[in-house]
């Protein structure tokens, strides 16, 4: 799993302040790994931008009075919606490594595989519908 990002606040700082930093952060995180997460030979990308979609939804709710609130509750929802198509792509992966090299299993190495492959269509999906998500996080910090 990748390590958290430090975020540069101090305590002479606003909240609003530590806010608009710890997203900011959080947020670029999240987008650098998501280079190459559709491969499905590296499944260590997918589990890695999982994190830091967690990452980042837990600054946004501890930071929400900073942001106006109809903005913040649509990023949210953004984010949450990656984090979901994310956990669904996550779950065959993490089955197909456990089962690799096990005889007998191939039908269910097959069904898995499906799945994966469903499962990358919808993050793939997601990850289209999130384009936007970035300049959203950028919009919400600015406000």
């Amino acid at each position: 799993m990748a390590k958290a990002a430090p975020v540069p606040i101090h305590a002479d700082m606003t909240f609003a302040e530590a806010a608009n930093r710890t997203v900011t952060v959080r947020a670029q995180e999240l987008w650098e790994h998501a280079e190459n997460v559709l491969d499905t030979t590296d499944i260590e990308r997918v589990h890695d931008m999982r994190v830091a979609t967690r990452r980042l939804r837990a600054v946004l709710e501890i930071f929400a009075p900073c942001f106006p609130r109809d903005q913040h509750k649509l990023v949210l929802r953004e984010v949450k919606a990656l984090a979901d198509a994310l956990g669904a792509r996550r779950d065959p992966d993490v089955q197909l490594e456990a089962l690799a090299g096990r005889d007998g299993i191939a039908a269910f190495v097959d069904l898995l595989r499906e799945e994966q492959r469903a499962g990358n269509e919808e993050l793939a999906a997601a990850l289209e519908h999130a384009r936007g998500l970035r300049e959203q996080l950028d919009e919400l910090v600015a406000a």
